[in-house]
């Protein structure tokens, strides 16, 4: 199991990874949503803002934040990691049911094409 510090950490990288996505991934990562990263096994979620290519105002709440984000993210902190590391596909995760989406079908499309 991976620490909130290494789950943040990964978050990061997935910011950086979208503030220089470049072509088609740059149009996905254009999106204007609030975003809630919930980490099962630890009982926190990350909360922010998707905004024009970049994560911000992350926080991270213990347990479920009091208001829904447009897009929800729910998994384990190693599957976090795995997936930003590269190691774990979004798509065969998402899949598998290791990693939950809630959003928009078209917000799901998008996703897939980031991670």
């Amino acid at each position: 199991m991976a620490t909130v510090e290494e789950c943040r950490t990964a978050l990061d990288r997935f910011a950086a990874h979208l503030a220089g996505a470049e072509g088609s991934a740059r149009d996905a990562a254009a999106l204007d949503r609030s975003l809630d990263c919930r980490i099962a096994d630890l009982d926190v979620t990350f909360v922010g803002r998707l905004e024009g290519g970049h994560i911000r105002d992350v926080v991270t709440v213990e347990g479920q934040p009091g208001r829904k984000a447009q897009i929800r993210l729910s998994m384990r902190s190693d599957d976090l990691v795995a997936m930003v590391a590269g190691e774990l596909g979004f798509a065969r995760a998402w899949a598998t049911g290791r990693v939950r989406v809630q959003a928009s079908l078209r917000d799901v499309l998008r996703l897939r094409s980031l991670l």
